[in-house]
């Protein structure tokens, strides 16, 4: 199972990090050992001072695809879940300084907590999905798959010409604006479709 990640996929998050609106899609990648899920708590790594929260939709692929052309992406998923793409901001600051990977920054264990799905099977418009994330019972972030710089079926499109997507592997499709740190006793809750989808604590 593979972790697929897509930064700068929309605008204002972009600008908000000082970052140019990108042409391709921005991929990264995480292994399975970032992924926290059933609401374990988690735990804030020893190596960064900065961990910022980022909400963002998931895709799980449901056939395997390569080179998949844009207009038959969608047959290649039919649920789309809730997760929060954690990143160490101090340490991917100096990544990026020296022209360096972000994986450290990204990547590390429990980065990338997961929530529930729903299903997409019968639903013809895909643009009209809203999501946000709640800090301690206050928005943070509130975001809609109609503001993303790139369509779910782009970005499905443009992974499979550089990698074989299999059943179960998962791609994050980005944050909107409004990242911001977290710290230990913050509650963190995802809504997807104004139902809960997503809940922990940082420690």
């Amino acid at each position: 199972m593979k972790i697929f990640c897509i930064g700068r996929n929309y605008g204002l998050h972009a600008k908000e990090l000082g970052n140019a609106i990108p042409e391709n899609p921005v991929v990264f990648s995480k292994p399975d050992t970032a992924l926290l899920k059933n609401g374990e708590p988690f735990y804030l790594p020893d190596f960064s001072n900065d961990v910022h929260h980022e909400v963002e939709l998931v895709i799980k692929i449901s056939k395997v695809g390569k080179n998949i052309q844009e207009q038959f992406a969608r047959n290649y998923f039919n649920e789309i879940g809730l997760g929060v793409d954690f990143t160490a901001r101090d340490l991917q600051t100096q990544l990026k300084e020296k022209g360096l990977p972000w994986e450290l920054a990204k990547a590390f264990d429990n980065s990338a907590p997961l929530g529930d799905f729903i299903s997409v099977a019968d639903r013809k418009d895909l643009n009209n999905i809203a999501f946000g994330l709640q800090k301690n019972g206050t928005w943070v972030q509130q975001g809609n798959a109609a503001d993303m710089i790139f369509s779910f079926e782009k970005i499905i499109a443009f992974v499979s010409t550089y990698f074989t997507l299999k059943v179960g592997d998962l791609i994050y499709t980005g944050t909107p604006a409004g990242v911001g740190p977290v710290k230990i006793g913050d509650v963190l809750e995802g809504f997807l479709e104004g139902k809960s989808a997503l809940k922990f604590e940082v420690k």
